[in-house]
């Protein structure tokens, strides 16, 4: 059974892993930056900071955001994976990294089960949809969690089930740290904020940005 699971998302893997281009290359590349996405965070911290001022509740809540990335990364790197030693794709303990399509030598570390990209994607996707209660910037979040993903995929790092794992363990993270915090410490008065849009509109200016610089590169190579 777990040698059938196991092929199929080798198989499933390689098929994403083929749609490859020099642009998506370097798109794709791109997306998977931690950096990149700062000027949303900072666009998530303007809209609490707007609708809570600088007070002890807008303090909560980023202490909520900051605690459940530590367990959302910190747990999935340093806890479960030593714990199932599952070679990424890439790596040549995997049996399948003369398959994959490897973008600038970019191997990622020893282990990938589960993805840390997905676990962090979903937790802050997850966070901002239980904090904010707003349809369009909860698709916007996890469209942006799903495109973190595919990103991980595409450049062969990781297996569909690594960042299934690691989204789940995101999700569940999220869920656990605003029940938990609201139980004592109400943040319900947060889905009253203005100007969300703000966050989704900087985060889709950050995937044209990005495309436009892959086009660049591509340009002048």
């Amino acid at each position: 059974m777990i040698k059938t699971l196991n092929d199929l998302d080798a198989a499933l893997l390689l098929w994403i892993n083929s749609f490859h281009s020099p642009f998506f290359d370097q798109f794709m590349n791109l997306v998977s930056g931690k950096w990149v996405w700062v000027p949303m965070y900072v666009g998530i911290f303007i809209v609490l900071a707007m609708r809570l001022g600088f007070k002890p509740k807008l303090v909560a809540i980023l202490a909520t955001i900051g605690i459940a990335l530590f367990f959302s990364d910190f747990v999935c790197s340093e806890v479960i994976r030593p714990i199932f030693n599952r070679p990424r794709p890439t790596q040549l303990g995997s049996g399948i990294s003369h398959l994959v399509h490897i973008v600038d030598n970019y191997r990622g570390g020893d282990y990938g089960f589960p993805s840390c990209h997905a676990s962090n994607s979903f937790m802050l996707a997850t966070t901002a949809t239980l904090l904010f209660r707003n349809k369009i910037l909860s698709a916007f979040f996890f469209l942006w969690a799903l495109a973190m993903c595919y990103s991980r995929a595409y450049l062969g790092v990781h297996y569909p089930g690594d960042l299934l794992a690691g989204a789940v363990w995101g999700t569940i993270v999220a869920f656990a740290l605003y029940a938990l915090v609201n139980r004592y410490y109400t943040l319900t008065e947060v889905k009253t904020a203005k100007h969300t849009q703000l966050i989704s509109i900087v985060g889709a200016l950050t995937f044209v940005l990005l495309a436009i610089v892959s086009a660049v590169q591509i340009c002048v190579a």
